[in-house]
């Protein structure tokens, strides 16, 4: 299937940069690009830069770079044509392709085929709840009881799966959905008759049958997964029930209702965090819409994380149980941690936010958080200390604890103000507190040490193993590795080339070398250092004028391919790049700096943007002082002709040492004096370059 040239030219027009990235974090403008905490790695301090003008962002701690199309892709883990579509659909453009015989021919790989498969479940799930007599009766009521309005529902996007056992699997199979993709994403059940021939054996079941469905929406909206309730009272079953694991749903990394709640948590600067599914719901209905929910499950990094993209403040919202509070507590530190403000709100006895907010109403619910939200120490000071009464030890233990929990927090100043809150709180000199917490920050050192140098053994011990002989994981939380995140297919059907290396034009380049791994990263140095100084000035300013005063209309592609006319750069990404340019340029066309950002390929988009991309600019208080800082526009001609010479600087002394290595090689007196002779006239032509560049060369 193919997606036509134009209509992806007016995807590419219409997905702005900050709007795409904006649906994911925060961005902040600083200078004349917008910033935030990178999505794909863990960070605290922004090193994600986003620049508008150029339609491209780049992580200066992770690396990941490219444009709209490119982000959707990684964040998303989408091909290169669902990631069009992806975006078509946000922006409202029709996508004209040959029709298909299904729609599951739309998947390129396995997790497009998952979320297909997901989205097609909801909307049959939906469709049994508003249109098949048993929603009708059964599920449409349970909603309604609960105070779900029909606009509640929908933008929930809540369902039915009906009583039949194997009702939606008939049906998606029906419609040409394969069933292993079926049990892939959590679906269908399959089962196997322990008989002679299993395959002619095999029942499949409904997973969430008779149970209203609740979606789980990863940060785009896109159906990962589905809570579902039992409406029976049926203890031999488990009240709720969720998807599996799939590759697409990692629980630990989502958060029930992030998709609705982005937005507002983004306006609000707070996030609510609350336990379950109608928690969220019915606080949304109330117009309380930043609020997410862990789903049960213990807070995880992860998901911190996914809060820390739209603000910095998460409050907790209590159920009214002293046991599931503590036990609830843990999950605190780690927000510390990932340097986050967390309050504490408990409702009630009896209450929680869904039943609360439905008897006093949304303003009063509004107001009582405002009212009632602690911090974490003053949280626990009220919790703890009436159970520590006069107790010395329990009390001693309290402040320890609450030690620990201040000594998590990255910023100093805030800890200070948390310790001197704490003396305050406890009565207790503020000096002990501060000695007991450096302490805590020692041993956490040593453990450190002690992981590291166990790591480094296993290395060892790995390295002296034969090959193909693995040891096993540990049994801790192994580290990941962000620039494992799928990327791009392996092969684009749309731009009908193979992704190794081929430009996205309707025009093959011929001339290219050899594929470059995937992992492939460029560290130039030397004569690389000089090729990609060359390459950086073709991709960001080709199809300028060089020096329009004295030789209008010449381009600095134009100037730089003639002054290095038969040459070939030993950086194979470098060398690659230039043939492109050689090859339209022989053809009249100038490539330029838009080609390569939106190139297919997604190493060659990297490096383009890498070079494209400036970490620091000019403060705008010096034009305030109207202190003008020449732009590299203003002296094109001087960084093309320093540029060259330098070029041939560094490939002349590579041929002196080549020769050098030589002569010390060879007896052969002929052969001394032919190198000798080389020698001296890559010496002369040394002074002349030097001569030109400034430089002082030693004789």
């Amino acid at each position: 299937m193919r997606i036509d040239e134009a209509t992806i030219e007016r995807i590419r027009q219409s997905a702005d940069i900050a709007d795409v990235i904006g649906d994911y974090v925060s961005l902040k403008k600083k200078g004349a690009n917008l910033w935030a905490c990178c999505p794909f790695h863990g960070e605290k301090s922004p090193s994600f830069s986003v620049s508008p003008a150029k339609g491209i962002y780049k992580c200066f701690g992770c690396g990941k770079a490219g444009d709209s199309i490119r982000f959707i892709m990684d964040i998303e883990g989408l091909g290169y044509g669902e990631a069009l579509r992806h975006l078509a659909k946000k922006y409202g453009i029709e996508i004209q392709e040959t029709q298909l015989s299904d729609e599951q021919q739309l998947a390129q790989n396995e997790r497009e085929s998952l979320l297909i498969a997901l989205n097609y479940a909801k909307n049959y799930y939906q469709n049994n709840l508003f249109q098949h007599e048993e929603g009708q009766s059964i599920a449409y009521p349970y909603f309604k009881e609960r105070g779900f309005s029909d606009k509640t529902i929908r933008t929930f996007e809540l369902g039915y799966s009906l009583e039949n056992w194997d009702a939606f699997t008939k049906e998606a199979l029906k419609n040409g959905y394969n069933l292993d993709i079926l049990v892939k994403a959590g679906l269908t059940i399959l089962k196997q008759n322990e008989q002679e021939n299993p395959q002619q054996n095999q029942k499949t079941f409904d997973r969430f049958r008779n149970r209203v469905t609740f979606p789980i929406h990863n940060v785009s909206g896109k159906v990962i997964a589905f809570g579902a309730r039992i409406l029976k009272n049926d203890k031999s079953q488990a009240k709720y029930l969720n998807s599996p694991e799939t590759e697409v749903y990692h629980k630990s990394n989502v958060l029930y209702g992030i998709f609705q709640a982005k937005n507002a948590i983004r306006t609000k600067d707070v996030c609510y965090l609350v336990e379950g599914y109608t928690d969220v719901i019915s606080l949304h209905q109330a117009g309380i819409e930043n609020v997410v929910a862990s789903s049960g499950t213990s807070l995880t990094i992860e998901q911190i994380r996914l809060i820390a993209r739209f603000s910095q403040n998460i409050t907790v919202l209590y159920d009214g149980d002293p046991a599931g509070i503590k036990a609830s507590l843990r999950g605190m530190d780690m927000i510390l941690e990932e340097g986050l403000n967390v309050k504490l709100v408990v409702f009630p006895e009896g209450e929680d936010p869904d039943s609360y907010v439905q008897k006093i109403g949304s303003d009063a619910f509004v107001e009582y958080i405002h009212k009632n939200a602690s911090d974490f120490i003053t949280f626990k000071a009220e919790l703890f200390l009436k159970e520590a009464g006069n107790d010395p030890f329990k009390r001693a233990e309290l402040i320890k604890d609450m030690v620990g929990s201040i000594s998590k927090i990255p910023d100093s100043i805030t800890r200070s103000v948390f310790f001197q809150k704490t003396a305050s709180l406890m009565q207790i000199d503020e000096a002990i507190l501060i000695t007991e917490s450096n302490k805590i920050a020692f041993e956490r050192s040593k453990q450190r040490e002690k992981d590291s140098q166990r790591d480094a053994n296993r290395q060892r011990l790995q390295n002296d193993l034969p090959a193909g002989v693995t040891l096993s994981q540990p049994t801790s939380q192994p580290n990941v590795n962000f620039d494992d995140l799928p990327s791009f297919s392996e092969e684009d059907e749309f731009s009908g080339f193979p992704t190794d290396f081929v430009p996205s034009t309707s025009t093959p380049v011929s001339n290219t070398p050899a594929n470059i791994p995937p992992n492939t990263k460029v560290t130039p140095t030397g004569i690389a250092l000089q090729e990609r100084e060359c390459v950086r000035l073709l991709v960001s300013h080709g199809v300028k004028e060089v020096d329009p005063g004295v030789a209008p209309g010449v381009t600095l592609m134009q100037y730089i391919l003639s002054e290095i006319d038969g040459m070939n750069f030993t950086t194979p990404i470098y060398d690659n790049i230039l043939a492109m340019c050689r090859e339209k340029f022989i053809q009249g066309i100038v490539l330029d700096t838009k080609f390569f950002i939106a190139h297919s390929n997604p190493i060659i988009q990297q490096e383009a943007i890498n070079l494209v991309t400036e970490r620091y600019a000019a403060s705008e208080a010096w034009l305030k002082h109207e202190i003008i800082v020449p732009t590299e526009d203003d002296k094109l001609a001087d960084l093309a002709f320093q540029n060259i010479l330098r070029l041939k600087k560094a490939y002349n002394e590579q041929q002196m040492k080549d020769l050098m290595q030589k002569l010390a090689k060879t007896s052969d007196a002929d052969e001394q004096t032919h190198l000798l002779g080389l020698f001296m006239e890559a010496k002369q032509i040394e002074k002349e370059i030097a001569k030109e560049l400034g430089t002082v060369v030693g004789r």
